[in-house]
């Protein structure tokens, strides 16, 4: 069996007395496409903050291709190969898409400062645009103000971000919230059209979205792994339908 490429291991995190993260062992496999999914305040989002460095645990260990990366501040962890949609803060709604891809190439390449030089673009950033707008089917908005895209498209231009920084793990944080439900399929087909080599984990409230693109889910309620298994063994387990997806609204 390859190595995992990201795992935690006992992994706690405490508020004061509130226990917010409860002894998760997780392992995300090369190339996976998981989901965690749970009610509110199960602690997903904390989970993800914990593996990108947004938090310290309070115990335990995080784990990115054999490499402890427990200490390892976010900024390092990026470099490393972890990006998470969320916490992209590159996107300018006044200009273009191609333009907000450009800026996260070059930042991404040390070309930054001369993003707008009189003597053009450099050719290998714009080398690397046209590939992640060819990823993302974004095409023929490339010249679009971002602020006049619908808000499905705006969401592929954050996963084009995420990508720009060449991730081996990508983390979605619901990456259909606000994505008109006739929309969302815009979404699964960009991330079904990534490398393969790329794991990727989504938090996502949309049971339809959750069962069409994981092969395999974890459920986390209170802080801790209430279950893991493929979507149909997460379908068909008791105690998760009690539990989260009979209000979830599937099956």
């Amino acid at each position: 069996m390859s190595m995992p490429a990201l795992e935690t291991r006992d992994l706690n995190k405490f508020f004061g007395a509130l226990e917010v993260t409860r002894s998760v062992d997780f392992s995300l496999a090369q190339g996976a496409r998981h989901a965690i999914i749970g009610p509110n305040g199960a602690g997903k989002t904390t989970l993800i903050n914990l593996l990108t460095g947004a938090l310290r645990p309070s115990s335990g260990r995080i784990v990115l291709a054999g490499r402890d990366i427990t200490a390892m501040p976010a900024h390092r962890r990026v470099k490393q190969g972890i990006a998470r949609t969320f916490q992209i803060n590159t996107l300018f709604m006044g200009l273009t898409v191609i333009d907000n891809l450009y800026l996260a190439v070059s930042e991404r390449m040390g070309f930054a400062t001369r993003l707008f030089r009189p003597a053009g673009r450099n050719r290998a950033v714009l080398d690397e645009v046209e590939r992640l707008l060819a990823v993302v089917k974004l095409e023929a908005d490339a010249g679009t103000i971002l602020n006049q895209l619908p808000y499905g498209r705006q969401r592929l231009v954050e996963i084009a971000i995420a990508l720009a920084l060449d991730p081996k793990v990508l983390l979605l944080d619901e990456p259909a919230a606000g994505v008109p439900s006739t929309e969302s399929h815009i979404i699964l087909d960009a991330v079904d059209s990534l490398p393969k080599d790329i794991a990727v984990l989504i938090i996502e409230h949309d049971m339809d979205v959750v069962f069409r693109f994981a092969e395999r889910i974890t459920v986390l309620v209170r802080g801790a792994i209430l279950a893991e298994g493929t979507p149909e063994e997460i379908a068909a387990n008791e105690e998760v339908q009690a539990t989260y997806l009979g209000e979830a609204g599937h099956g």
